[in-house]
C-alpha cells in the first residue's frame, strides 16, 4: 500500500476549508453573534417567550457555527504537527514512527470526512433548511405491498434520525386493514432537518417478491413521501378560523389507555385549498388539534414558498412538469440495488438502507438539487 502523502492531503483540507470558510463568511457570522447577544441580554427579553426563544436559538446555533469552523482549523494544524514529529526526529524509533503515522492517517480520515459533511451543510442554504421536519409517508399504488412498503420507509427514516440522535415524535398513523400503513406524519426534531429530508420529497418504487401473494409473484408498488419545515411563531401563517373546518374522532389502530375510547382524534380540513391534515396519536383532543394546527400552516408556508417560485419560474418561461415523478427504486428481486434515480447514485446494501443507512443518497441530492440551481 503506497504511503500517504500528507503534505498534499493537508493542503487540500486546508483548500475545502477556505472554500466553506468563504461561503459561510465567519466575520459576517461573528457581527450576527455580536448582534444577538446584544439582543439576548437585553432586560425585557422574556417578556415574549416566543420571540426569545427565536432569538436564543439563533445565537446558539450561530454560536456552534463559528465554534465548528474554527475547530478545524486547529485540527488540521494539529495533524500537521503530528505528522511533522513524526518524520522529522531522525533518531525516534521505527515503531513510534509508524504508530504515529498510523495515528495521523486515522485523524485524517475523521476530519476529511467531517469536512465533507460541513461542506454539505454550506449546501443547505434555502429559506427553510435550518427547520426541523414534518416527514409524511403514503403508500400509494400496490395495495398491501405498498401499505407495508411505507412501514419500511417510515422505520428507515425514524432508524436515520435515531443514528444521528435526532428525537423524532410520531404526530399520526392510519394502519392498512391487512398489514403496513396508509400514512404516517412524524416531526424530525433537529436543525436542518428540514434541508436534508427535502431531498426524500417524492415518490418511491419498490420490487420485490411479494410476501403477501401466495403464488410468490414479484410485485411492484409505490409510496409517497412529503417533507415540509415545521412552523415556527414567527411565520406567521394565519389561518381564518371560518376557513378551517375540524372533525373529531375515535382513534384507530394500536393504542394504550383512552387512545381508542374516546374522540381524541382531530381532522382539520383547510377548506380554501382542500388540505386535510390527522392527527391521533395525543391522548387529547387539544393536544391533537395544536399538532394538525401546526402541520397545516406548515403545509399552507410550503405551498405559498412553492407558488411563489412557480411564479418567477413563469416569468422566466421555465416550467418543468416534475413533482412526484419516481426518484428512487429499491430492488429487492431478481437482484438487491437501490438507486436514486436523479442523482444516478445507487448501493447493493440494500438492507442497510432499509434500516437508515441512507446519508449518501441524501448528500448526493443535496449536491444534485444544488447543480440544478446553478445558471446554465
Amino acid at each position: 500500500m503506497a504511503a500517504t502523502d500528507f503534505a498534499a492531503e493537508i493542503r487540500s483540507l486546508r483548500s475545502t476549508l477556505d472554500s466553506i470558510q468563504a461561503v459561510s463568511d465567519p466575520v459576517a457570522l461573528r457581527t450576527k453573534i455580536a448582534d444577538l447577544s446584544e439582543q439576548a441580554s437585553a432586560p425585557d427579553l422574556w417578556d415574549d417567550p416566543d420571540a426569545a426563544q427565536v432569538v436564543t436559538s439563533a445565537l446558539s446555533h450561530s454560536q456552534s457555527e463559528l465554534e465548528r469552523l474554527e475547530r478545524f482549523g486547529s485540527r488540521i494544524d494539529d495533524l500537521e504537527t503530528l505528522v511533522e514529529m513524526a518524520t522529522e526526529d531522525v533518531a525516534a524509533n521505527p515503531a513510534d514512527v509508524a504508530q504515529a503515522l498510523d495515528e495521523a492517517e486515522a485523524e485524517l480520515s475523521v476530519i476529511r470526512n467531517d469536512l465533507r459533511d460541513l461542506e454539505v451543510r454550506t449546501l443547505l442554504s434555502g429559506e427553510y433548511d435550518i427547520r426541523e421536519a414534518v416527514v409524511t409517508i403514503r403508500s400509494g399504488a400496490g395495495g398491501v405491498d405498498a401499505a407495508d412498503f411505507a412501514e419500511m420507509l417510515m422505520r428507515m427514516y425514524l432508524r436515520w434520525a435515531e443514528r444521528h440522535g435526532y428525537p423524532t415524535t410520531v404526530l399520526d398513523t392510519s394502519y392498512a386493514e391487512e398489514a403496513g400503513l396508509k400514512s404516517a406524519t412524524f416531526e424530525v426534531k433537529a436543525p436542518y432537518a428540514f434541508g436534508n429530508l427535502s431531498v426524500e420529497a417524492g415518490t418511491h418504487r419498490l420490487v420485490r417478491i411479494s410476501p403477501f401473494d401466495n403464488q410468490g409473484r414479484r410485485q411492484t408498488s409505490f409510496a409517497a413521501v412529503e417533507v415540509i419545515p415545521l412552523i415556527e411563531t414567527t411565520d406567521s401563517v394565519e389561518i381564518p378560523e371560518n376557513e378551517i373546518k375540524v372533525d373529531v374522532f375515535r382513534s384507530s389502530g394500536p393504542g394504550g389507555q383512552s387512545v381508542n375510547t374516546t374522540d381524541s382524534a382531530v381532522r382539520m380540513t383547510h377548506i380554501p385549498t382542500g388540505i386535510v391534515v390527522s392527527m391521533q396519536n395525543e391522548k387529547s383532543q387539544i393536544q391533537n388539534r395544536a399538532a394538525a394546527l401546526r402541520v397545516l400552516q406548515s403545509r399552507l408556508l410550503l405551498q405559498r414558498q412553492a407558488e411563489e417560485n412557480a411564479a418567477k419560474k413563469l416569468m422566466a418561461g421555465d416550467i418543468k412538469a416534475s413533482w412526484g415523478d419516481q426518484m428512487r427504486s429499491y430492488v429487492l428481486h431478481p437482484y438487491q440495488m437501490v438507486k436514486d434515480l436523479r442523482t444516478e447514485y445507487e448501493v447493493g446494501n440494500t438492507s442497510g438502507v432499509f434500516d437508515g443507512e441512507i446519508d449518501d443518497f441524501i448528500e448526493a441530492g443535496i449536491r444534485w438539487r444544488r447543480s440544478q440551481d446553478l445558471p446554465e
